[in-house]
């Protein structure tokens, strides 16, 4: 069961969307890998593979980051798993799976990690698409 208020994933996914599309993406993002490599793409997003963020955009970028790291850890850890169950990483009978993965590999790096997910605002929003959720309601 989803847990996490779907207001609060709609107001990461409206943020990103400030930037999302004015932000080059790496041809190469270990975050697309699937869950089995969820723990390595945790310690390396903020250092390799994840969005190039120029001036203009770290505003947004901090901005961001502070939101989610506002968030207490049950939140971070369902949004880690939105972000997967939005990717195809996991379905929503695996919800619980998806969930106890994202909870193993939780460290401080969380919010980096999201961010240096390309697609994150489509994965959050099909996350919730699978809950029976929507950020136009």
């Amino acid at each position: 069961m989803l847990t996490i208020d779907p207001d609060k994933v709609c107001h990461v996914v409206a943020n990103v969307r400030v930037f999302d599309a004015d932000i080059p993406e790496p041809g190469d993002d270990p975050g697309s890998d699937m869950a089995g490599d969820e723990v390595e793409a945790l310690d390396l997003a903020d250092d390799e593979g994840g969005r190039t963020v120029d001036d203009e955009h770290e505003p947004y970028v901090e901005e961001l980051k502070n939101l989610i790291r506002d968030m207490n850890i049950d939140e971070q850890i369902e949004l880690v798993a939105l972000a997967w169950l939005g990717r195809g990483s996991f379905s929503v009978d695996e919800w619980a799976d998806a969930k106890a993965e994202a909870r193993r590999a939780h460290n401080e790096r969380t919010a980096e990690y999201l961010l240096g997910m390309p697609m994150l605002g489509d994965y959050l929003e099909e996350g919730l698409a699978a809950f029976g959720k929507s950020c136009d309601e």
